[in-house]
């Protein structure tokens, strides 16, 4: 990668407040320990509308500091200018997959490559679930395939 060219991703998921905000934290800290984080721009964003304006949901950002990441994000919604702003969009479940291709089809000159996070995961857990209405363990489960999936990309693109 030419040393002015940045690279973009979007993490999405259905609220921005669960999932995408911790993939956005890891992939952040990650590119920053390995030295490339000015190579990259990276957000987060909701197919819904929802949550906007919100922070992460506190057992997220519980998990976050666990783990020695933190953020300041706060919720929004994905919009048309980020189909073309963004190289790829990353989204956590099947369902995120059809909004965003539905989306993507409203927008002209459409650049992001639209994929799941999952799809990087070495141990082939396709779907990362919404631990919304989970507990601690299920917020765990999805930084582990945060971090899985994220390291995968990040080693790929960098």
């Amino acid at each position: 990668m030419a040393a002015n060219s940045r690279k973009s991703v979007l993490f999405v998921c259905l609220g921005n407040i669960c999932r995408s905000p911790i993939a956005e934290a890891v992939f952040r800290k990650m590119a920053s320990d390995n030295g490339v984080v000015d190579q990259w721009v990276i957000d987060s964003g909701a197919v819904s509308d929802w949550n906007v304006g919100c922070s992460p949901d506190a057992r997220a950002l519980d998990c976050l500091r666990k783990h020695g990441n933190e953020t300041s994000h706060r919720a929004r919604q994905i919009t048309k200018d980020d189909f073309v702003k963004f190289d790829y969009i990353l989204c956590m479940d099947e369902s995120n997959l059809r909004d965003l291709t539905r989306k993507a089809k409203q927008v002209q000159n459409c650049n992001a490559k639209i994929e799941l996070l999952g799809s990087f995961d070495p141990q082939k857990q396709l779907i990362i679930e919404d631990p919304y209405y989970g507990n601690e363990e299920d917020f765990e489960t999805v930084y582990q395939q945060c971090v899985r999936c994220c390291k995968a990309f990040l080693d790929r693109w960098s």
